[in-house]
């Protein structure tokens, strides 16, 4: 207290101390200013917050030079309890201030002030805005506790302050919104007066009774993640474990983590539950074994199975008897499909699928039938084409906003958000302003109870605008951060507990509102569509990417024996490439897309030609070999094997040869050829699929014919040969056993002397003694030699003709 004393000692004399400043503040009189040796102005804090600038101001512009005073020292109203408070409440706000003028501030004080109530919506807007303060909207400072003396704060220095102060102190008149500040005086070395160096401003709902009627709101809850599976699987694996491209999802799941937050929040508070199925997909995948992939070639095991355990259980535990909206798997990019994929064929295709899959997989992770008649563009911001594009696939309302769909016809109130914008469509229009007030950064508690203030000003003025059932929706940003989500969850709190003006109310039910009958119900045309969000859709480049995948992935298909094995994953991974998730990263985009075709790329090439050596093939016909090898798990089957020659009047090469494999083997498939002509051809072997489409790589060699050779000619002419000298043989034995007597004819007479000796001489080799008996023995000997021979001559001329 001396100090501020002897302070107040060697101010000017024209100051005034602090008894008669409170004076003054009381009864808002007005000093002239009085000019210092530095040329500028000085006047008290009530009329203007500091003096103006030296060269150009003067008295009669006060409120320029306040704007620029009252920022030289910062001021944060880090929170304000209770947000509503009604009768009886105590009013307490705490922050913190800080000196940023370079010099020490003296007699520093803060003190609460409040405004006049507001009136329209816009008008938070411009309070939020304002700069300086100005006391005819400001209001007076209140005095006893909504008062703080701070003392002397030297330069860089802060403080934390904490005002309480009874509601029936405060100037509420009637119900309504009303602007409340907390200003920081003090005097520097450079203006030794008392005035206004910073100041920050909330807002404070007053109502003391609920209002005769209520206004219905919808606040969506999005779990909404990026794609963090691929189609990967664990290499040599059979049970295909997931590999992930990250463990972020680990993270996110964690205590305190974002999705993690989001659940534990969520389940105690009136929402509607907005869930993308790939998130339950994928976190479903985690609560078994699964890898993370840590480069190309690396993986290591997934630590994430407990959380996944838990995070799913809380998930159910919250969801239990709440309605769920399941968009379409992977949450796709209704506007890139509308304006650039739906100009590749096959594209829009996906959406019905993917429907589909949300519906059954939330069914079956969460235990609850959800709905899926809800489409929700990015940004709810809607043209024709994408609107066309959200229902193809059964969606009958399409979630927009009140920045897209804007209202034409001079209405004084926020209209119902429910309203038929033709073909049995209805556009769920949510409020642009409720639902953009949680972006940015809500680490900062400042930030952060300023959007719960004015999120509860919002909706109060909506309400006071019109009296009247009406029903409003709020849709906030996609993956809101964890202190996002907080910040969310603290403003649907206040609401519920102490906000009497509003019901909550389903998604559902917003929909079947009775629409305004004003209310515009004009979609705005394709040019109008935002020039910021339409740079980063995906580009026609992309979906033709998508496509040739798609189309590799279903002759893929039809050669397995099991094709769900392939299907699955892959299907899966082409509805995460057209995620909303890629919007403003399109090189992870193209990353994404790229390392899925060539894992797809990759397996196709596990079923192909074996390399195959030139080869000779002799005589007229002959078999040639081609190996298919399959390295797969499961079986293939379908294809068909065709050989091609160069040399078509040359080398027959046949028809097709079927082919099936087994998983992990090599089969060898013999292909018949006949050779037309000798020389050198080569020939190509192609696998085929059962529709006459190529699979795989060509494989070229070359064959060497030799149908008729010299050495071949030579053995044939040596064996016909061999063959007419055995004839000859033949005949010529069979002749001369023809001409030898017959044993059984009559005997001849007796030769005279002469005879016998000619006989005897005759029969001077023949064994002595010998009787007609032995003779006849004799000549049948002869004959069995000769057939003997006979018969060993044939055989001779048999062995002769094989070697």
């Amino acid at each position: 207290m001396d100090e501020h004393v002897a302070e107040a000692a060697q101010t000017p004399a024209t100051l005034t101390a602090p008894a008669r400043r409170r004076r003054l503040r009381r009864c808002g009189s007005v000093l002239a200013a009085l000019p210092l040796l530095t040329g500028t102005f000085l006047g008290l804090p009530e009329t203007a917050s500091h003096a103006a600038p030296r060269t150009t101001a003067s008295p009669a512009t006060p409120s320029a030079a306040s704007a620029d005073a009252s920022s030289t020292s910062t001021v944060s109203i880090n929170r304000l309890t209770p947000s509503a408070p009604g009768k009886g409440d105590t009013v307490t706000i705490s922050g913190q201030v800080g000196n940023t003028t370079g010099a020490t501030v003296t007699d520093a004080r803060v003190a609460l002030r409040v405004g006049s109530r507001l009136t329209s919506r816009s008008s938070v807007e411009e309070v939020s805005s304002r700069p300086g303060v100005s006391p005819g909207i400001d209001g007076a400072e209140i005095d006893g506790k909504g008062t703080v003396e701070l003392g002397d704060m030297p330069a860089g220095s802060s403080r934390s302050f904490t005002l309480t102060v009874p509601v029936g102190k405060l100037p509420l008149d009637e119900a309504g919104v009303y602007p409340i500040g907390v200003s920081l005086s003090g005097r520097t070395r450079e203006q030794p007066y008392e005035h206004v160096l910073g100041v920050d401003r909330t807002f404070l709902p007053w109502q003391s009774s609920s209002p005769e009627a209520e206004t219905r709101i919808t606040f969506l809850w999005p779990l909404i993640s990026t794609a963090h599976l691929g189609a990967h699987t664990e290499a040599d694996d059979e049970d295909q474990t997931p590999v992930f491209d990250n463990d972020d999802l680990a993270e996110e799941i964690a205590p305190g983590g974002r999705l993690q937050q989001l659940v534990a929040l969520g389940k105690d508070l009136p929402v509607t539950w907005v869930i993308d199925p790939d998130l339950l997909a994928s976190v479903a995948a985690m609560t078994e074994r699964y890898e993370v992939r840590i480069d190309d070639d690396t993986t290591v095991p997934g630590r994430g199975q407990e959380h996944a355990r838990q995070w799913l259980f809380e998930l159910q535990q919250a969801v239990e008897d709440e309605e769920v909206v399941a968009l379409p798997f992977g949450d796709p990019d209704l506007a890139s499909l509308a304006h650039r994929g739906k100009n590749v064929p096959g594209t829009l295709g996906h959406l019905g699928p993917a429907t589909e899959l949300g519906r059954k997989t939330v069914e079956t992770e969460l235990h609850v039938e959800p709905s899926t008649d809800f489409a929700w563009p990015v940004e709810g911001a809607i043209d024709p084409s994408i609107v066309s594009v959200a229902t193809s696939a059964g969606a009958h309302n399409v979630i927009t906003r009140s920045d897209s769909l804007r209202e034409t016809g001079g209405l004084n109130h926020t209209p119902t958000a429910a309203r038929p914008i033709g073909g049995g469509t209805t556009a769920i229009v949510a409020d642009a302003k409720l639902s953009q007030l949680f972006q940015g950064d809500m680490t900062r508690a400042r930030n952060s109870t300023r959007s719960v203030q004015r999120f509860l000003a919002h909706t109060q003025l909506i309400t006071a605008q019109r009296p009247g059932t009406r029903s409003i929706v709020v849709a906030p940003q996609r993956r809101p951060t964890a202190s996002q989500a907080q910040t969310m969850a603290a403003a649907l709190r206040s609401l519920e507990l102490d906000g009497r003006w509003m019901e909550f109310v389903p998604l559902s039910e917003a929909a079947e509102a009775e629409p305004d009958p004003r209310a515009n119900r004009k979609v705005p045309s394709q040019s109008a569509y935002p020039s910021a969000l339409r740079k980063q859709e995906l580009r026609t480049e992309a979906f033709e990417e998508i496509r040739a995948t798609q189309n590799t992935l279903e002759d893929f298909e039809e050669i397995l024996s099991q094709p769900d094995r392939v299907r699955t994953p892959f299907n899966n991974a082409i509805r995460r490439s057209i995620s909303t998730s890629w919007r403003g990263d399109r090189e992870s985009a193209a990353e994404y897309r790229e390392a899925t075709h060539a894992y797809l790329e990759e397996l196709t090439g596990g079923v192909r030609l074996i390399e195959k050596s030139d080869m000779k093939l002799s005589g007229r016909s002959a078999t040639i070999p081609v190996t298919v090898q399959n390295n797969l798990f499961q079986s293939v089957e379908g294809l068909e094997l065709r050989l091609t020659s160069g040399r078509r009047l040359g080398l027959d090469v046949g028809g097709p040869q079927p082919v099936t494999v087994k998983g992990g083997h090599s089969q060898s498939v013999k292909v018949p050829t006949t050779a037309k002509a000798n020389g050198r051809t080569w020939v190509e072997a192609q696998l085929y699929t059962e529709d006459g489409e190529p699979w795989g790589e060509p494989m070229t060699f070359h064959v060497e014919v030799t149908e008729i050779t010299s050495a071949v000619m030579l053995v044939i002419s040596g064996g016909v040969l061999l063959v007419v000298l055995a004839g000859v043989r033949m005949y010529t034995q069979r002749k001369r056993a023809g001409a030898r007597p017959d044993p059984d004819a009559p005997a001849a007479p007796e030769p005279s002397v002469e005879e016998d000796d000619e006989d005897d001489e005759g029969a001077g080799d023949a064994p002595r003694g010998g009787t007609g008996e032995d003779a006849g023995n004799e000549q049948e000997s002869d004959r069995t030699g000769d057939t003997e021979s006979e018969r060993h001559g044939s055989s001779g001329m048999g062995e002769k003709v094989d070697r």
